[in-house]
This record gives structure tokens, C-alpha cells and sequence, in this order.
């Protein structure tokens, strides 16, 4: 080997990041332990109240598992909506035509850009040609089954868009802003669209969100159906003809925009979408499985506060009381949690106590120093009355029943309240939606869309434990 010939060095091999997958499976889990939390071989026959979520979870599921992609594309009328899809899909699927209100209802059509990737991109109608309410249910709809936004203009924004925008905005989904017809308005660049939102800002909460998810990079001009010119053909015997020639689609900027957008942050976005489906799912679950356990999970209250009321009462030592008293409600916590098929490890239940005593925090101290107090005044006026032949024993029974009532009154409360965080934390644990979106949320680059959509998809703060109180859930 000569001096001048290098040995080369040792190729270092790329690392894959597979935190997309990772995400991809931990929603999956959450979805499916949700199915089979409530699936009907566990609670009997599932009732209607419970049927449609577990319908929403099945289909959120079929989703994750087909990596399947859905794009909705808004604006008002006469914007291009259809032509823009058309144009990606590189065929004209979707009817056009120089009237107003062509698109009558949601239409889906397929893409794969690239061979691989799956893509449905649903069509709306304009905004603009439905009712308030009709538009909201609709738009309400196709926005919750997106995993990504596309919102046409063409030229200024009006006021009617700007607030579509805003009303979009609170489905907390990426939204890019697809500028169509630019062959008009050669003039227009995508600073100064992004300059007029924000002149129409009126600095309120909702304005500041959405300059946050629409930045600059989320402007993108298209010509989706550029609009014929007039050129001058000249034949070699001098004769001169005008026709009109209509030039190729200006799409690839949107194009590539998604795909390097789906490319990046896709499989996140799918897991983050499901998880808010199946988040909503899980917590409506929780309430109608409260609401058809209602009449069991008070009985299993007012036993477990009976018990309860009649152990303090009658046990003469003061600090069996305390203990007793805790291990009651420690067992009455697990029941519900039993009768809502809500399956927890004891680390979970302690935890949930945890939370049930930090929220009923006073109730819980007071009956604790009765609790003390009168256990006290139990033992002593036990032992004074075995010296003198029970003189004190009304002294004994009067402190035992006083106890024994706010012992049960507290057995009965802490019921109440762990219904409620049961309720309310059913999206927490281990695999809850709330858990894993906060997973994936912590993991993603700051420079991604999803990353500013960090507040409103979990604007619980993050801990090591689920919330201490239902009221922060």
C-alpha cells in the first residue's frame, strides 16, 4: 500500500428512529385495551349508551392499523377545493364546473403518492352555502376523522374565512393554507398572506393559536387549474392564429409539502389523532358505565360506609381506628374500580388514593383527628370503666357513635370521590389516551407542527402521577 493511499475509515451506521413506530404501537395498545375493557364477554350485554364509542374505538383502531392518511380540504365556494384535489390525484375525479356549490356533500377519494403512502382526501362543501348548524355538524365530522387540514383561499381573505379558519383552528389538527388561482396574482407571496391573518388578528386567545400552528412555512401557492392564456401561433406560410392555451397544474409545491409533512411527523400524527378519538370514547365509556352502575356502585358506597362506621365504633383502641378506617376506604376504592371493570395494579390504587386524599383533603384530616380524639376518649373511658365497674361506659358508646358516624359520613365521601376520578382518570393509567399522548408529545421535535399543538392536545401539566384532583382532570 502505498503512503498516499488512506485506509478508510469504519462506516458508521445510520441509527432509525423508531419513535414513530414506538408511538404507532402504544396508541394501538391504548385502543385495544379499551375494546377489551369494555368488550361484552366482561360487562354482559353492551348497552346502546356504550355501543357507539365502542364503535368509534374499533374504527379508530382499523385506522391505526391500515396507516391510513385522511386530508380534509375547506374553504368557501368558488376557491378550487375540488380542483386542487383533482390536481394532486393527477385525474379529474372530483366534478368542477364555473357554478357555485359543485361539492353537495363530503366525497373521498384515494392517493398514493408515492406508491406506499395511503391517502383518502375528503372534499367539502363551501362554507359559505351550508347553515350554521349544518356546517358545524359536518365540519365537526370530517375535521375529527383528519389527520391533516388543507384550507383553500384564492386572493384576499375574507372575514368569513378568517373565522372558518378560527373555528377550525379548535379541532387542534395541523392546517396548511393552500393559496389556489396564484397564476392571478403573480403579485402575492407567502409572507404577505401570512402578514394579512395576522392584520385580521384581533389579539384574542383563539388569533394567538392560530398564528402559532400557521406559520409562514404552512402558506403554499398552487394554480390548481390554471386559467387559459391566448397565444399567438405563427405557421410557416406567415398565417397567424390565436388560441387558448391552458398550462399544467401548479400542484407540486403542495405536493411535496405533504409529503415531507407525512414523511417527518405522519405516523405520529396518526397515533396523536387516534388517542384524542379514543380519549373522547374512553371518557364517555366511563360516564355511561357510571350512570348504568349507579344503583350498584351506591349500594357498594353505603355498605362499605356501614361497615365502616360500625368498626370505628366499636374497636377500642385508638390507633386500629386510623388504620382501620384507611384499609376500609382502600377496599371500597377497589370495589368500584372492580364494578366498573376498571382493572388496576395496587401501585394504581395507591395512587388513587393518593389523589382521593389530596382532594378531600379536609374531610379526610378532620375525620383523622376525630378520629384520634375520640378514639382516645374510647380507650380511656374503656379502661376507667373496667376499674369501676362500667361507670363509664355511656362515655365509651356516646364517643364510639359520634365516631362512628363521621367515620361512615367520611367512608361515604371518599365513594363519591373515587367515582369521580375513576370517571375522569380512565384516560390516565398506564395505557390511558392521555398517558401515551403525553408520551409522544414529550418525545417530538420542536420544529414539527405537532409539537405546537403541545398545550391543547394535553394541556394538563406533566407529572409523574395522573392529576390529584378530578377538577384538574
Amino acid at each position: 500500500m502505498s503512503n498516499s493511499e488512506t485506509v478508510p475509515s469504519p462506516l458508521v451506521p445510520s441509527v432509525k428512529d423508531d419513535r414513530p413506530e414506538t408511538d404507532c404501537d402504544r396508541a394501538r395498545a391504548s385502543l385495544q385495551q379499551s375494546l377489551s375493557r369494555y368488550a361484552a364477554d366482561k360487562v354482559g350485554t353492551v348497552s346502546p349508551s356504550l355501543q357507539g364509542d365502542l364503535d368509534t374505538l374499533a374504527a379508530t383502531l382499523a385506522k391505526l392499523e391500515q396507516n391510513n392518511y385522511r386530508i380534509a380540504v375547506f374553504g368557501l365556494v368558488s376557491r378550487g377545493k375540488s380542483a386542487v384535489l383533482n390536481a394532486l390525484v393527477g385525474e379529474k375525479l372530483l366534478e368542477t364546473g364555473p357554478l357555485n356549490g359543485v361539492t353537495r356533500f363530503p366525497r373521498s377519494i384515494h392517493w398514493s403518492p408515492d406508491g406506499i403512502m395511503q391517502i383518502d382526501l375528503i372534499d367539502t362543501p363551501g362554507l359559505d352555502e351550508i347553515d350554521g348548524d349544518a356546517r358545524a355538524k359536518m365540519s365537526a365530522e370530517v375535521v375529527g376523522q383528519a389527520d391533516l387540514i388543507l384550507f383553500v383561499i384564492a386572493g384576499d381573505i375574507t372575514q368569513l374565512e378568517y373565522q372558518a379558519l378560527r373555528e377550525l383552528r379548535q379541532a387542534h389538527k395541523p392546517l396548511l393554507l393552500v393559496f389556489n388561482k396564484a397564476d392571478l396574482y403573480p403579485e402575492q407571496a407567502q409572507q404577505e398572506i401570512y402578514q394579512q391573518l395576522r392584520n385580521l388578528s384581533d389579539n384574542s386567545l383563539g388569533d394567538e393559536l392560530l398564528q402559532r400552528l400557521v406559520s409562514a412555512d404552512e402558506v403554499v401557492m398552487v394554480a390548481a387549474d390554471p386559467t387559459p392564456m391566448q397565444v399567438r401561433i405563427e405557421y410557416p406560410d406567415g398565417t397567424k392564429k390565436f388560441e387558448w392555451e391552458k398550462s399544467a397544474p401548479q400542484i407540486e409545491p403542495l405536493k411535496t409539502k405533504i409529503k415531507d409533512l407525512l414523511a417527518r411527523e405522519g405516523r405520529s400524527l396518526l397515533a396523536v389523532n387516534a388517542l384524542v378519538q379514543a380519549r373522547s370514547a374512553q371518557t364517555n365509556l366511563a360516564k355511561n358505565t357510571l350512570t348504568d352502575l349507579q344503583a350498584e356502585a351506591n349500594s357498594l358506597v353505603w355498605e362499605f360506609a356501614r361497615y365502616k362506621a360500625i368498626a370505628v365504633a366499636a374497636n377500642p383502641i385508638a390507633i386500629f381506628d386510623v388504620l382501620g378506617g384507611v384499609f376500609v376506604d382502600f377496599m371500597l376504592i377497589r370495589s368500584l374500580a372492580k364494578l366498573y371493570n376498571l382493572p388496576m395494579t395496587k401501585y394504581e390504587i395507591k395512587k388513587l388514593l393518593n389523589g382521593i386524599l389530596f382532594s378531600s383533603g379536609s374531610l379526610l384530616l378532620g375525620e383523622l383527628v376525630t378520629g384520634i380524639a375520640f378514639g382516645v376518649g374510647k380507650t380511656t373511658a374503656l379502661l376507667i370503666g373496667s376499674s369501676v365497674n362500667f361507670a363509664a361506659l355511656p362515655g365509651y358508646l356516646g364517643a364510639g357513635a359520634i365516631q362512628g358516624a363521621i367515620a361512615g359520613y367520611g367512608a361515604y365521601m371518599v365513594g363519591k370521590a373515587a367515582q369521580t376520578y375513576l370517571a375522569a382518570g380512565c384516560t390516565w393509567g398506564q395505557l390511558g389516551a392521555n398517558t401515551v399522548i403525553r408520551e409522544i408529545l414529550d418525545r417530538v421535535d420542536d420544529a414539527t407542527i405537532i409539537s405546537r399543538l403541545r398545550d391543547e392536545l394535553l394541556p394538563v401539566p406533566a407529572s409523574p402521577n395522573p392529576p390529584q384532583s378530578p377538577a384538574q382532570l
